[in-house]
């Protein structure tokens, strides 16, 4: 284990006890490049990845059009004193595909921007309690109670269960006129029911409170707009990442004009948030993911991953409890010691297949590919049955 780099990595998930839950020799730590759907590792040892940047890249590792693009912003110098031309021509972008995007922030992870929507929406407010459900990033707001280094009282008021609809009105209106936001992601190990949208929306009007859709995984993924365009969500901000730069480091913070707007009444900067190659990149992917209608890809070759995991659940019951998540971002739930050993024999077999949610296609997956997984797969569960 590396000695320089505490934990191994910088990326806590990306950690060989993570993914496989201990290192070997048999077994890829690092890697050198990617390309499409493949990652070649430390040894040079080929790999179908699923795993995907942790949902970053859609359309593939390396994929033409972004490269070039990106290529391009090296080229015109990277970064500089003034707003790049490319920021404001991006946040149109956004807008003519998301038209709940009335105006953006452009940072650089999700965890930044999620902070960000919280700073907007208890400067919008005046109000300082949040609640959240699901995974937010690793800052202080969003921390159980008792993480070490994170002082008391700096942690989100609480959160919610995820489609658990009574629990989460009761909680909501608890708070009452001290909440300021609800921030929830939409898909948490599966689709959240109408109920439960419906009631969150209804709730945080009755009460004043915003509504924070996380679409950092979601968006480019369930559709261009991701969660809010499938589900027809009403929310006063969104929050995306991820696969909106193709694995670029780009994040957005965007939402109604007049909730945006105190953005300006507090303080929100990032000396590289206006860097051209993500922004290029973000401009690139968006281009191509109309272009080719990249989520109805994404849905039909998830569909025949998720599909065929749940055939493989239901061939191993006795391994497997459930295929989870959706079409789009998915995986088999075991125990911890099975499903650490399916993904270090997946790996063996030469895929990078994610033990714990999710697991994710891209535009240069196909059906071969995954055919040729799911075959790699059902062996492994043979012998573990």
């Amino acid at each position: 284990m590396s000695e320089r780099i505490p934990g191994f990595t910088s990326t806590g998930s990306k950690r060989p006890d993570a993914l496989f839950g201990r290192t070997g020799p048999d077994l890829p730590v690092r890697m050198l490049r990617s390309a499409g759907s493949q990652v070649w590792d430390q040894s040079g040892a080929q790999y179908t990845d699923y795993i995907m940047g942790l949902g970053a890249v859609a359309l593939g590792y390396a994929h033409p059009a972004v490269t070039e693009a990106v290529h391009a912003a090296a080229q015109a110098g990277v970064v500089g004193p003034l707003p790049p031309v490319l920021e404001e021509q991006v946040a149109e972008m956004i807008a003519g595909l998301m038209p709940w995007v009335e105006s953006a922030r452009f940072l650089k992870s999700g965890a930044e921007a999620m902070a960000a929507a919280v700073r907007i929406a208890r400067t919008h407010t005046g109000r300082d309690v949040v609640l959240g459900s699901g995974y937010h990033g690793w800052l202080d707001w969003c921390q159980p109670a008792g993480t070490p280094g994170v002082p008391a009282g700096a942690a989100v008021a609480g959160m919610l269960a995820f489609n658990d609809v009574e629990q989460g009105r009761a909680q909501i209106r608890s708070a009452g006129d001290a909440l300021a936001a609800v921030a929830f992601e939409p898909v948490v190990l599966g689709e959240p029911s109408g109920e439960w949208l419906a009631m969150l929306r209804a709730e945080t009007r009755r009460t004043g409170a915003l509504l924070i859709v996380d679409e950092i995984k979601t968006v480019c993924r369930l559709a261009i707009g991701g969660a809010t365009e499938r589900y027809r969500l009403e929310p006063d901000l969104v929050v995306m990442g991820k696969a909106i730069a193709n694995g670029f480091p780009l994040a957005v913070v965007g939402g109604r004009r007049e909730v945006m707007q105190a953005a300006t009444r507090t303080w929100i900067s990032s000396t590289l948030a206006t860097e051209f190659v993500s922004l290029a990149a973000a401009g690139a992917t968006l281009q191509v993911m109309a272009a080719e209608r990249v989520p109805a890809h994404l849905a039909r070759i998830g569909g025949r991953l998720y599909g065929g995991l749940s055939d493989l659940a239901a061939r191993h019951p006795h391994v497997v409890s459930r295929a989870a998540g959706m079409p789009e971002m998915c995986f088999l739930e075991l125990d911890d010691s099975r499903s650490a050993i399916l993904a270090r024999e997946a790996a063996r077999r030469g895929v990078l297949f994610k033990r714990s949610a999710y697991n994710f296609v891209s535009l240069a997956h196909d059906e071969r590919v995954v055919d040729a997984t799911l075959a790699a797969l059902d062996e492994i569960l043979s012998g573990l049955d």
